[in-house]
């Protein structure tokens, strides 16, 4: 009769107070273990509508929705990372429709001296003809020291060119892909006269740097016109000069693709 009398005691406290404390008399919750604590059985929480409960499935983890809100089961897509192997960790495409327009004036004239000084690693303050392309200038990250920088660019250029005749009518230029200003990828082309006035071409180039260091980068295009054949007209490179094609035909167009091996795992948790 005595133990009856304290069960019902017991159960009596816990419906007017609500709360059970083990190990402690000031329990802080419902349920408050002062303790550790050995679950052999099932965990059930509501699933994301509240509609039912659910015990979550193999490799889902317990996530907190803030306060008020009971926690869910949620599945962590951690990607695996095999030793000495490159990931792709940056992915990204940029447009320019302002493009650059060169005149007759805008040139070497001394071109053979222009081509020696465009080697690898050239800074482009020492290349004095060349102008960039404004908003394909762009900020990258790298976290490994090992790296694999791939850079493709694609653009039309047109010169405001007559029908061709004789002699032949041409403007030579050249495109250059450049990190923290310095040049990793050049191509130099030439553009001529056709049957038709004011000629245009696509011209694409794709450019990789390898294993540049850690940290922030910036990765930009400039071009240059380097010499003119029997000829005075406008050079635009990512942007009309004539009106039998517009701005959106002529826009140049960056992708930039970082793969790396890994050296730095961000947590996935807090």
């Amino acid at each position: 009769m005595k133990k009856l009398l304290i069960l019902l005691l017991l159960l009596l406290r816990t419906y007017i107070y609500a709360q059970v404390g083990i190990k402690t008399t000031n329990p802080r919750s419902i349920l408050d273990v002062n303790g550790d604590m050995n679950l052999r059985g099932k965990l059930s929480v509501p699933n994301a509508n509240n509609s039912q409960l659910t015990t979550g499935i193999d490799d889902q983890v317990l996530v907190s929705q803030g306060e008020g809100y009971p926690p869910i089961w949620k599945t962590l897509r951690i990607p695996d990372y095999e030793q000495n192997k490159f990931y792709l960790i940056y992915s990204n495409s940029f447009s320019d429709r302002t493009g650059i327009k060169f005149t007759s004036s805008e040139e070497s004239s001394n071109a053979a001296s222009i081509s020696t000084s465009l080697v690898k690693n050239a800074d482009i303050s020492t290349l004095n003809l060349f102008r960039k392309i404004s908003s394909l200038s762009q900020p990258f990250t790298l976290y490994s020291t090992t790296s694999k920088m791939y850079f493709q660019f694609e653009t039309v250029v047109q010169a405001d060119f007559p029908a061709n005749g004789n002699p032949d009518i041409a403007i030579d230029y050249a495109c250059g892909i450049f990190v923290d200003d310095k040049l990793v990828n050049l191509r130099q082309r030439n553009i001529k006269a056709s049957s038709g006035t004011n000629t245009f071409i696509t011209h694409n180039q794709i450019g990789i740097a390898d294993n540049l260091s850690k940290g922030s980068h910036t990765v930009s295009v400039a071009c240059a016109r380097l010499k003119s054949y029997n000829s005075s007209a406008t050079l635009g490179i990512g942007i009309n000069v004539a009106t039998n094609i517009d701005s959106f035909i002529a826009q140049s167009s960056l992708k930039v693709d970082a793969y790396e091996v890994p050296e730095i795992f961000n947590p996935v948790t807090n």
